[in-house]
């Protein structure tokens, strides 16, 4: 059984699907948001992505704004906003602004990953700077201890959180912030990373000790297969971006699996489905607890999409499920 005490949240990316625009993507997350709420989830994250066709979202501050409208108790959170991209100054403002909408629900995720090709990366002047340096500018700006005052002032306080490769989990140490992780550092060997993060924290006023989200891909149905074909309109959308460097829309289960694929294509589609935990739900709970209790996390960060709607609306309800309070 997972533990009451662990929080679930969603991560969407406002993924557009074949067949429709991508302002239809982002009315889709802000929706998929108001679900979440009703479902007792209790955060939502969104994602910054640029040029990315299959992407609709590139503002995460702005969507959070929509998402805000929408809903009016579930957390808003950022996963993440990529902080090379940005001063830190006009960070701190953004999401000094959102909070004055949604106070007192209003978290900053932040990540350093580069834009998705070369001339993104030229588009967004992105130099070399210090990633650390910058975490600590943003945090005297939410703070009120940096030289200049943020405007507006946070209507209350904004939690930071650091998306953590392994080298980013000693710097949030350093830091005291608490960090969401995924990928390679929940796989074999992704322990030794975690305690190393644990042994080096140092407490800090917003974060006494240290704190570990989790984010994969989970899809709930009711079977193995239904579940894979879940999983595999994103799955063969990461293959064609590794051997195509084109990141496509959400096709269809059908046109996903009608698809010719290459061996190295086929490869990556399996290695995206060993990444994910999906499946009937008691296998899912299973498979989450183990997780759960050997990273020690205390938020679980469900990352999934796919092309049909109504199905993940299904998956994110039997996950909730898994979580419920009552």
């Amino acid at each position: 059984m997972i533990d009451s005490k662990v929080r679930l949240s969603l991560l969407d990316r406002s993924r557009v699907r074949v067949g429709e625009t991508e302002a239809a993507a982002l009315r889709g997350s802000v929706a998929r948001a108001a679900a979440a709420e009703r479902l007792g989830y209790d955060r939502f994250w969104v994602a910054e992505h640029h040029g990315v066709p299959g992407i609709a979202g590139s503002a995460p501050a702005v969507l959070l704004a929509a998402v805000a409208a929408a809903t009016s108790t579930i957390r808003l959170g950022s996963a993440g906003v990529m902080l090379p991209h940005h001063q830190p100054l006009v960070v701190a403002e953004q999401f000094a602004t959102l909070s004055a909408f949604a106070p007192g629900r209003v978290d900053l995720g932040l990540g350093r990953s580069p834009g998705f090709t070369a001339p993104v990366r030229r588009a967004l002047r992105q130099a070399d700077g210090d990633f650390a340096a910058d975490l600590q500018e943003l945090k005297n700006f939410l703070r009120g201890t940096a030289e200049i005052s943020v405007r507006p002032q946070p209507a209350a306080p904004i939690p930071m959180y650091v998306l953590a490769t392994g080298t980013g989990l000693p710097i949030a140490a350093r830091l005291g912030l608490p960090v969401i992780v995924g990928g390679p550092l929940l796989r074999a060997g992704g322990e030794q990373a975690l305690a190393g993060y644990r042994r080096e924290f140092r407490p800090s006023e917003q974060q006494p000790e240290p704190w570990v989200a989790i984010s994969l891909d989970v899809l709930v149905a009711g079977t193995d297969a239904e579940a894979a074909d879940l999983l595999l309109p994103e799955a063969w959308a990461m293959a064609q971006s590794r051997t195509t460097g084109v990141f496509p829309p959400l096709e269809p289960v059908a046109a996903a699996r009608a698809a010719t694929k290459t061996a190295r294509q086929q490869e990556y589609l399996g290695q995206t489905a060993a990444a994910a935990i999906t499946g009937p739900p008691d296998r899912v709970e299973r498979r989450l607890t183990e997780l759960l209790d050997r990273t020690g996390a205390a938020e679980l960060v469900t990352a999934s999409s796919t092309f049909d709607r109504a199905a993940l609306h299904s998956s994110d309800a039997a996950l909730a499920a898994m979580f419920s309070r009552s």
